[in-house]
């Protein structure tokens, strides 16, 4: 048995597209697998459809997360197709067998509080808090990506209409409000240029090098202002995103409008953040009424 399974990874390895951590989790999916089916006295040869959906339940039954479940299907799918290759089996015992859906895991979102706190964090009266403070402040105006926000032009922004243009795969005009366009405003009035190595360079945000701002860089950023502001939830580029879209829900705009600001091809991509929403009432129930 054990030969089996080093000749299957021996397979995937030449596989080069598989990462090392890939081929060993695949390895302990096999090898899992095949000690279940030598203790139900079944021939990983002669196996049916039947069985392997016995294992899915067993599986279940044991707890495992179903992001775990769908790698070890993945892994018997990937180990009969070997098989057929060899010419050791005859027929897929995986086929048509549905797998269980992924969890869909909602987005971490800030309180209104929390924003309001972590966007006072950078101080405006200096070149890099100026910057940061603008940054942030467009991020959570605008809920535009980090990747779209980062690759901003100075000719992306009309401070006296008050939009920005976003270039990001889908190209759209956001409207920015009072406090991002002060912000933007002292930051490109004040100090942009302070930041600026060369006078051809168009990128809005610059890095200590006179270098586009990198989607890394911004990161350290909004840790760092995080750490400061003591929040203690998991912050990430995209929490801001999450946060405007959420926020916005919770006021009342309607989805269709929130999913041409975030610009998401498809609305049922927009309607996780209802699902955010029911969350927080359910909760605040749970909290607050006296017979909940």
């Amino acid at each position: 048995m054990n030969e089996i399974i080093k000749e299957f990874i021996y397979d995937l390895e030449s596989n080069k597209t598989l990462s090392k951590n890939t081929i060993e989790s695949y390895g302990r999916d096999l090898k899992q697998f095949l000690d279940y089916l030598n203790n139900e006295g079944i021939d990983y040869k002669s196996i049916k459809r039947t069985n392997i959906i016995a294992y899915i339940l067993f599986l279940q039954k044991q707890g495992k997360a179903t992001s775990s479940i769908l790698r070890a299907l993945a892994t018997i799918r990937a180990f009969y197709k070997y098989n057929i290759k060899l010419g050791l089996v005859k027929h897929d015992p995986t086929i048509d067998i549905e797998a269980p859906k992924a969890e869909k895991k909602l987005p971490e979102i800030l309180t209104i509080d929390e924003v309001e706190t972590l966007l006072a964090m950078p101080n405006e009266g200096e070149p890099k808090g100026a910057r940061d403070k603008a940054m942030l402040e467009i991020l959570y105006a605008t809920g535009i990506r980090v990747t779209e926000l980062i690759s901003l032009n100075i000719d992306d922004v009309n401070l006296i209409l008050g939009y920005i243009k976003c270039n990001g795969p889908k190209e759209r005009i956001v409207p920015i409000g009072k406090l991002a366009i002060e912000a933007l405003s002292n930051y490109i009035e004040k100090y942009r240029y302070k930041f600026l190595k060369n006078e051809d360079e168009r990128a809005l945000f610059l890095n200590h090098r006179g270098e586009r701002m990198t989607r890394q860089g911004f990161w350290k950023v909004i840790k760092y202002y995080a750490t400061l502001a003591n929040i203690s939830k998991e912050i990430t580029p995209h929490t801001l995103r999450h946060s405007f879209a959420a926020h916005l829900i919770e006021n009342g705009a309607d989805l269709r409008s929130v999913q041409q600001m975030l610009g998401h091809s498809d609305i049922s991509t927009t309607q996780i953040y209802t699902e955010l929403i029911k969350n927080k009432i359910s909760d605040v129930y749970k909290k607050t009424h006296p017979r909940a």
